[in-house]
């Protein structure tokens, strides 16, 4: 099957959006599928066009970048070439572009499938309010087009005012998640590069460094957590400093962060790979995700914290709130509440034993493989119809 994956932003961007586009199309291509990916090219360093794990990777052009979304003159002409070459549209949204390609899918014939990753709410601003306010008529268009949608859960998809409009051709399929375990030297190698202390506990958040992540509410739960853990120590894996859109958030939130790091109670690891992921979440106690709206919808940090036996605590947002319920591997506090979240980070490190799960089963729910199939028998369901 020849399947067109399409999204504004693909490696090297790092988000939970393109890392699940990324192990998906992947995955098609173990599978033995014929997968492209369209995207942009705001990378000037990477090639436009390439092949990565059997995935062939092409960049259309950016003429000028605004805020968070990207101008591509040529765009049009490639989706009518890739569309028209293809068997199936997999489009990723947020996406101002979707409803053109989801348009091109119909006008030809073929099934277009959008994913639906979650909502767009850039920070507040005249420009940002009226970008929002495109972007949710876009995804809208799509989703009038498309012919299925797919969401993470149906706990997101039933309290989404997007998902709620498409209930007839809505399908829940949990997310693709994979990340190697890491070897005992490598995750003592990893604890000594980053200056991890023996005495616990560690507490990790790894995300971008964005306003909807919630990174003030996990620094106003950490004064009680230290009375009770003066060595406790917070490490953050993810693009910290120049997020697209994020300056001022970083700036507001800075300065208590670095009392922090004086002290030696908080690191920055930046971005790191898979392998370094691994040894980051050997290394900690509990995994924190307070995110605040609805531009989460589950945490795939959540399932690879799991897969290495190390339980979550996250905020009660519909869909994130799911890997903690699905497995008991953790406490979901309110969302927003500061003192909540304390009072849950202490539960955890207070009794371990009582948030162990056995971590295979939780990887066997997440395979990619497995959600890879998932994917394929909506596409031949879908191809079947319109045959």
């Amino acid at each position: 099957m020849k399947i067109l994956t399409v999204l504004t932003y693909y490696r090297p961007h790092a988000s939970g959006l393109t890392i699940y586009a990324e192990r998906l199309a992947e995955a098609f291509a173990r599978r033995g599928h014929e997968v492209t990916v369209l995207t942009s090219h705001f990378d000037s360093s990477t090639p436009a066009e390439e092949i990565q794990s059997g995935v062939r990777i092409v960049r259309a052009p950016v003429l000028v970048r605004i805020s968070k979304g990207v101008i591509m003159p040529t765009l049009g002409w490639l989706a009518w070439k890739h569309v028209a070459a293809s068997d199936v549209v997999h489009l990723h949204l947020p996406q101002f572009d979707a409803p053109g390609f989801a348009a091109r899918a119909r006008l030809l014939g073929k099934p277009a499938i959008l994913t639906y990753h979650c909502d767009l709410q850039l920070p507040r601003g005249l420009f940002n309010c009226l970008a929002n306010t495109v972007v949710d008529f876009q995804n809208r268009l799509a989703g009038l087009l498309a012919s299925h949608i797919v969401t993470y859960t149906q706990d997101y998809a039933d309290h989404s005012g997007y998902l709620s409009r498409y209930r007839r051709k809505l399908t829940p399929i949990l997310p693709p998640v994979h990340l190697p375990r890491a070897q005992a030297g490598e995750a003592r190698a990893f604890a000594q590069l980053h200056h991890i202390p023996a005495r616990r506990p560690v507490i990790g958040m790894a995300a971008r460094f964005a306003s909807e992540k919630g990174v003030e509410i996990l620094l106003d739960a950490l004064p009680a957590v230290f009375e009770k853990y003066p060595h406790a120590q917070v490490l953050f894996a993810g693009q910290h400093r120049n997020v697209m859109g994020e300056q001022e958030y970083f700036a507001r939130l800075a300065p208590r962060i670095h009392a922090y790091e004086a002290e030696g109670k908080w690191s920055f690891l930046g971005i790191l790979s898979q392998a370094q992921m691994a040894a980051f979440y050997a290394n900690l106690d509990v995994l924190v995700v307070p995110s605040l709206n609805s531009t989460e919808a589950f945490g795939l940090v959540q399932i690879e914290a799991m897969m290495h036996a190390v339980p979550c605590v996250a905020s009660a947002l519909p869909g994130v709130r799911r890997p903690v319920e699905m497995t008991g591997m953790g406490k979901v506090a309110p969302i927003g509440d500061a003192k909540a979240l304390a009072e849950a980070l202490l539960e955890v490190l207070r009794e371990p034993a009582k948030f162990r799960r056995d971590p295979g089963d939780i990887a066997r729910a997440c395979d990619p493989d497995l959600v890879a199939a998932a994917y394929e028998k909506l596409f031949e369901r879908l191809k079947k119809q319109r045959g």
